[in-house]
């Protein structure tokens, strides 16, 4: 079957690989879109440290049931149901696994990552890992991962009605972050440096928007705040800028829930942890949990779907999307690879 594989720093290849055996406890999925997400721009830029090479991307799955395992439970899915995957895996036994955390696992391997992913015609997993999405598109289905690790940055931020929360960064898992955050009644300010993304954040349930290229964030929240800050700022950039912002422009007693992985040191007034009694929290992927309310949303709201998806590609096209993706990253909510 065809794969695509991110062979090294800058080169990707077609490649022909053997349909995987279906075990008893798993299920056969057709893979029909897969979105390529931050973490594979990186490792086809040769930046993503924690990714195995050469390595077949992909861990933002929309496809179709194929095959259902014997030992799988009767009466959870049917053959054609559209799906997603939970690509994370978890030990079980580490401090995370057992606080019930298991999506912070220490010893993780996300699809596309520490091991090969989805960007292939079929893909088999186990039965527990497959997340029901029926009434939902498979090429919808593909935004249901990016957009439940921003809805579990506001799970982590206990984010509620009485919060004013400035979101940094409008990309996908920003966007999921805005969403989430304003279902529970918050007050939400999106910050981006594009003026398209900051329109659909606004769309999406920002109340306000800050262009941080040609406005001051600091005067503007001075004033939309009245001085205070915002309450929780959620970090969806993964730059030393915003992570400074982040702490700089927090409330007093604020949270600061930190998603991006920044690519250099960042240097802290650190006084302000302790002046500013601050929470700061770290947010990595997402619970099954966050899955669900990401499904439920995309079921009952209307959400502008066609304009979170920036391009559909062939799998032939994959280097030339990764090319131009990397030369103008701001301009980008999602790639989809139809299979």
């Amino acid at each position: 079957m065809n794969s695509i594989q991110i062979t090294s720093a800058g080169k990707v290849s077609l490649i022909d690989i053997d349909m995987p055996d279906l075990r008893p406890d798993e299920i056969l999925v057709k893979i029909k879109y897969v979105g390529f997400c931050g973490s594979d721009l990186n490792t086809f830029l040769g930046r993503n440290l924690m990714a195995k090479s050469p390595v077949i991307p992909g861990h933002e799955i929309g496809a179709e049931i194929e095959a259902i395992g014997s030992d799988v439970p009767e009466g959870l899915f049917h053959r054609g149901m559209s799906v997603t995957v939970n690509p994370y895996t978890s030990c079980g036994k580490c401090s995370s696994c057992r606080k019930l955390r298991p999506n912070a696992c220490r010893d993780n391997q996300t699809l596309g990552v520490q091991r090969d992913g989805a960007m292939s015609e079929y893909l088999a997993v186990p039965w527990q890992k497959v997340i029901a999405a029926d009434g939902i598109s498979t090429r919808d289905c593909a935004l249901i991962e990016p957009m439940s690790v921003g809805f579990h940055a506001v799970d982590r931020g206990a984010i509620n009605d009485v919060d004013t929360v400035m979101v940094i960064g409008c990309g996908m898992i920003g966007v999921g972050a805005i969403v989430r955050a304003s279902l529970r009644g918050a007050t939400v300010i999106a910050v981006d440096l594009d003026d398209e993304k900051l329109a659909l954040a606004k769309e999406l349930g920002a109340k306000y928007t800050i262009n941080s290229s040609t406005e001051d964030v600091h005067k503007v929240l001075e004033r939309l705040t009245c001085g205070a800050g915002p309450d929780a700022v959620i970090e969806a950039v993964g730059s030393p800028a915003t992570y400074v912002m982040a702490v700089n422009e927090v409330a007093f007693c604020g949270r600061v829930i930190c998603i991006g992985y920044a690519k250099a040191d960042v240097t802290f007034q650190t006084k302000l942890f302790v002046q500013k009694e601050l929470d700061i929290r770290g947010s990595r992927n997402a619970m099954p949990e966050d899955f669900n309310a990401v499904i439920r949303y995309l079921r009952n709201a209307d959400c502008p779907v066609d304009k979170l998806i920036t391009r559909i590609i062939n799998p032939d096209e994959a280097c030339d999307a990764l090319e131009k993706w990397a030369s103008a990253p701001g301009k980008v909510f999602r790639i989809l690879v139809k299979f």
